[in-house]
């Protein structure tokens, strides 16, 4: 049976990889994204709705048929946002606005990335406003939630800053050396992140989970790479 899949933070590195994937995909014959500005991509099964995410309602989502998946993936700095007010307003309210809005639409399963070492008490504000939100996505009661929490995510960005490089080669190096309680911290390539999330909802499994690096393996086996694998210590 298709389905329709709901796509927010297309425009980044892990969104873009799930919007490939998404359009390749024969279990959806409907694909909508909701972004700030036009993609400039055209495909018989995309739809791509620009919206001001601030005053998103109801009438910004496509009408359809209940059941469909969503996928979050929007996500910021807070050097990038210009304080931790934008920072949250972007990683978190914007996220929660469309679960709420899509799931009051019917929506049965959603797919958000995270993460690692995420929770509302944590001493460090990054990680304390991406427990916030999964602790609201949660409340939203979504037949099955899955949150993806990835520590670095590997890929080609649009807009390749020399700290994102130097970040990349360092995590890339260290990772067979995170082992134990550590593993979760290992990197992930962006289109491995994308392929698990696919996978999870595929497996229409209600309840509510976590995923860390070793379920991006597991869900995701044929989209391996030396640096993410490592072993299994």
């Amino acid at each position: 049976m298709t389905r329709s899949a709901l796509l927010v933070g297309a425009t980044g590195l892990v969104g873009g990889q799930l919007l490939a994937r998404l359009l390749r995909d024969p279990r959806y014959d409907r694909v909508t994204v909701l972004a700030r500005r036009p993609l400039g991509l055209e495909h018989p099964r995309l739809g791509v709705r620009v919206v001001d995410f601030p005053k998103l309602g109801a009438d910004d989502l496509p009408a359809g048929p209940a059941g469909g998946d969503v996928y979050c993936a929007l996500g910021t700095t807070i050097r990038q946002a210009g304080s931790q007010e934008a920072f949250r307003e972007v990683d978190q309210h914007h996220t929660v606005r469309v679960a709420g809005l899509a799931r009051d639409a019917g929506a049965e399963r959603i797919a958000v990335v995270s993460s690692v070492g995420s929770g509302s008490g944590s001493r460090a504000f990054y990680l304390r406003v991406k427990g916030d939100m999964e602790a609201e996505v949660t409340a939203l009661g979504y037949p099955q939630t899955e949150f993806f929490r990835p520590s670095f995510i590997l890929g080609r960005r649009a807009t390749q800053r020399r700290s994102e490089g130097l970040g990349a080669s360092a995590a890339t190096a260290l990772a067979p050396l995170l082992a134990g309680p550590a593993r979760p911290y290992r990197p992930v390539q962006a289109g491995r992140l994308a392929a698990a999330m696919i996978a999870a909802l595929a497996e229409d499994r209600p309840g509510v989970r976590v995923r860390t690096h070793d379920d991006f393996l597991a869900l995701a086996p044929d989209a391996s790479t030396a640096a993410e694998a490592g072993g299994r210590n």
